[in-house]
């Protein structure tokens, strides 16, 4: 036998071991039972409480909204991902109090120079854009394309 490989073998049953223990510690005990992913979250996200009512729950009560939503560039979005979760607000309008957002960060977060996005979202430069004015002064975030006056 090679020199080398009297050196080699050994290195290589070590990694194997150590890759085998480090598998055996690492990988949850569901693992690849019902796919690639670790099956009893499925049940540990059942007992989880819903945040999200949809955006159909909003439309319910504010169909005014949801019209102009439907309309106008924003009408692919849940209003949730401005207004944050909503199923507190949808089970009791009045315990459940949602962000109506009116900063100028809060547009920025899809809305502000982002080269990533420049094809699929309308961006703006949040230094020189107004700098002194919230967004929602001249835009209606439900019908961003229409200017108030």
């Amino acid at each position: 036998m090679p020199p080398q490989l009297k050196t080699l073998i050994p290195l290589f049953a070590i990694f194997i071991f150590l890759f085998l223990l480090g598998r055996y510690l690492l990988v949850p005990e569901s693992f690849g039972e019902q796919g690639h992913y670790r099956f009893n979250s499925v049940a540990e996200n059942k007992d989880l409480s819903l945040q999200y009512a949809g955006r159909d729950a909003c439309a319910e009560c504010h169909d005014d909204k949801a019209l102009e939503m439907e309309s106008d560039m924003h009408a692919g979005l849940s209003c949730e991902i401005c207004h944050g979760p909503g199923m507190v607000h949808y089970d009791n309008p009045k315990a459940g109090q949602l962000i109506i957002p009116d900063q100028r960060e809060h547009c920025g977060l899809c809305h502000a120079t982002n080269l990533t996005r420049v094809d699929k979202i309308a961006q703006v430069d949040l230094a020189d854009h107004n700098p002194d004015q919230k967004c929602i002064e001249c835009h209606n975030p439900h019908l961003p394309w229409e200017i108030a006056e």
